[in-house]
């Protein structure tokens, strides 16, 4: 290995099966693994191309070998009531042999840069690492729950206005519906036909859903299941009121007869147990997605914070391990209207944050208090006390994958 020959660049097409190949190793994806949802080698390549296309990918290449990779999806979520465009970071690896060499480092400095150039402010990755993405400045902001309810502990039938109809995955229902949801829901991705392919990518051939129509006749919840060896599995369930949440489960209680236990994962911080009249179900608890943000000035430009008689400032010392327009000291004003401006200014200040830290606490999944408690920010009480007034209370829903 000569590092003379080493040199970044986009990954293109052509590279396709170079690219899927790395990602199979790092990864140890296996060839049962692919049987067991119905893939062949060729067909996650042909299924991954139109992805690919729309993606920015960039990798290091010795001559013309492949040997470290990552991906950006250009993509769309909900920051309490704004849209972002988001940068999901994906692919990413690196040969054993080419490791420790600063290529992934590189390569993540430079696709945050080409982000940021994008307009692109926010970034979302699914880590194979968290400890990894901590020292890159992501950090957590949202939760999977895991449980599983026997068949006598599902909940009684609930009399509802709408009611429940099985639809094709494939159909307009279900992005109708999960729309509908989306562009209410904090932290939600918007899914776009690239968005819902990477959705369904790993999904047994035998999925199913069913959708909850209200009495308008309007989509407000839907849930994506399969069954296999008497187990009801949900992939996913989103509702956008209790009725819609009732009605679902009535459909799910209706399998009594054909079913041992139902076993889904759920993605609000809200447990489900609390919610059934038999509450000892098995719930398991696990960090899911991590994000950062790209550019913090032009972030807080379109951030929604809360409305207040007065206007509010703060001034802290930001610090970032990749981009330099994190870096240094800045003001953060918010209008009474809640318009959040941040600019940099020269003096020096006693309050520290870093990008990782910023990031969960805007997002909503940890409160400035929690965060200045376990010593991830530094500043006064009056501080933490305007910024827990002036960040709204709600924790990022996200169910996708990619």
């Amino acid at each position: 290995m000569n590092k003379k020959n080493l040199k970044m660049k986009p990954v293109g097409s052509e590279y396709m099966e170079q690219y899927n190949a790395l990602l199979r190793y790092v990864f140890q994806v296996t060839d049962q693994e692919l049987h067991s949802v119905g893939w062949q080698e060729k067909e996650i390549i042909h299924a991954k191309f139109p992805t690919m296309k729309k993606a920015d990918v960039i990798g290091w290449f010795d001559n013309d070998m492949l040997v470290s990779q990552a991906a950006v999806y250009p993509m769309q979520v909900r920051v309490f009531d704004r849209t972002y465009k988001m940068g999901g970071l994906t692919g990413v690896g690196t040969y054993p042999e080419y490791s420790n060499m600063g290529l992934m480092h590189k390569l993540l400095e430079q696709a945050l840069k080409n982000m940021k150039k994008r307009g692109q402010y926010i970034s979302y990755l699914y880590p194979y690492s968290i400890p990894y993405y901590r020292r890159k400045g992501w950090e957590i902001i949202s939760d999977k729950i895991s449980y599983e309810i026997e068949d006598y502990q599902l909940p009684k039938s609930r009399q509802v206005a709408g009611d429940v109809r099985r639809v094709k995955t494939d159909g307009p229902e279900l992005k109708e519906t999960y729309e509908r949801y989306a562009m209410r829901t904090h932290g939600a991705v918007l899914r776009d036909e690239l968005a819902w392919n990477e959705y369904w990518l790993w999904d047994p051939d035998d999925i199913m859903a069913a959708v909850y129509y209200n009495e308008r006749n309007e989509p407000d919840g839907y849930v994506i299941y399969w069954i296999a060896n008497e187990i009801f599995h949900i992939k996913d369930m989103i509702f956008n009121n209790e009725d819609a949440r009732a009605g679902l489960w009535n459909f799910v209680s209706a399998h009594f007869s054909m079913i041992d236990a139902v076993q889904g994962d759920t993605y609000t911080d809200e447990p489900l147990a609390f919610l059934l009249e038999d509450a000892s179900i098995k719930e398991t608890i696990s960090p899911y997605y991590m994000a950062r943000i790209v550019d913090f000035p032009s972030f807080i430009a379109d951030y929604p914070f809360k409305a207040d008689i007065v206007e509010r400032e703060w001034k802290f010392t930001l610090s970032d391990p990749i981009m330099e327009c994190n870096q240094g000291t800045f003001r953060l004003t918010i209008s009474k209207e809640g318009e959040g401006r941040a600019e940099r200014i020269a003096e020096q200040c006693g309050d520290e944050i870093n990008i990782q830290t910023m990031t969960t606490m805007l997002m909503g999944y940890k409160r400035p208090d929690y965060l200045a408690k376990i010593g991830r920010l530094r500043a006064g009480g009056g501080v933490i006390d305007m910024l827990e007034d002036a960040i709204e209370q709600q924790t990022p829903y996200i169910s996708d994958y990619f």
